[in-house]
């Protein structure tokens, strides 16, 4: 689990392709401080285990369904991703609460100076759109964000310059595709309410059905 408050910016220094996956390596130095093999650090937002860990680099495979659902098989060399590591109980939970499971890629809008801030619309799935609610909580790159406005298909957020220096959101630009996860609290009242409503959200398996 993660809150969404990035830690660290990291480098990609390779992506090497394999069977059907990726392996990724990256540059993240004091950041990996104590990390081993099998850790977990969220990479643009994305749950990866750390498969090898030393000085300032660390690796993890990038399999089928990664690629698939995220936007980490774009990565090229020298590309910066936003890290985080998983929460540990009793911090303080400073954004909200991230599985580091990416629902699906967004594209960036527009991006447009407001004030010293930054305004990013971000054009969301159809079948996402409606989990994107006002003033609620959303993951974008990995970065726990507010939702400060929202349009069909669409929503608009505002990102503060603390935010804009440490993480990616400061250099993304018009046609940039990125790593959403939705508020996983949404998600579950919506299964549940739909049960007791007599209905099943979309992509729930029937009953008694193999998935």
């Amino acid at each position: 689990m993660f809150t969404g408050i990035v830690e660290a910016a990291g480098i990609v220094r390779a992506v090497i392709p394999g069977d059907g996956a990726l392996r990724l390596v990256v540059e993240a130095g004091g950041f990996l401080d104590g990390s081993r093999a099998g850790d977990s650090i969220a990479v643009n937002g994305v749950c990866v285990t750390v498969t090898r860990a030393g000085g300032a680099l660390f690796e993890a495979t990038l399999g089928p369904e990664t690629l698939r659902r995220t936007t980490l098989g774009q990565l090229t060399p020298g590309a910066r991703v936003n890290l985080e590591r998983p929460l540990a109980i009793g911090d303080r939970l400073g954004g909200h609460l991230v599985q580091g499971h990416v629902d699906g890629v967004g594209r960036v809008l527009e991006r447009r100076a407001e004030g010293e801030s930054w305004w990013i619309e971000i054009a969301v799935p159809p079948t996402l759109a409606r989990y994107v609610v006002e003033k609620g909580a959303i993951a974008v790159d990995g970065v726990s964000l507010t939702v400060a406005s929202v349009g069909a298909c669409r929503f608009g957020v505002s990102v503060i310059p603390h935010t804009a220096a440490v993480t990616t959101l400061g250099r993304v630009a018009a046609g940039t595709l990125v790593n959403l996860e939705m508020d996983v609290i949404a998600k579950y009242v919506e299964r549940l309410a739909g049960a007791y409503a007599g209905t099943r959200p979309r992509g729930a398996a029937d009953e008694g059905r193999p998935t």
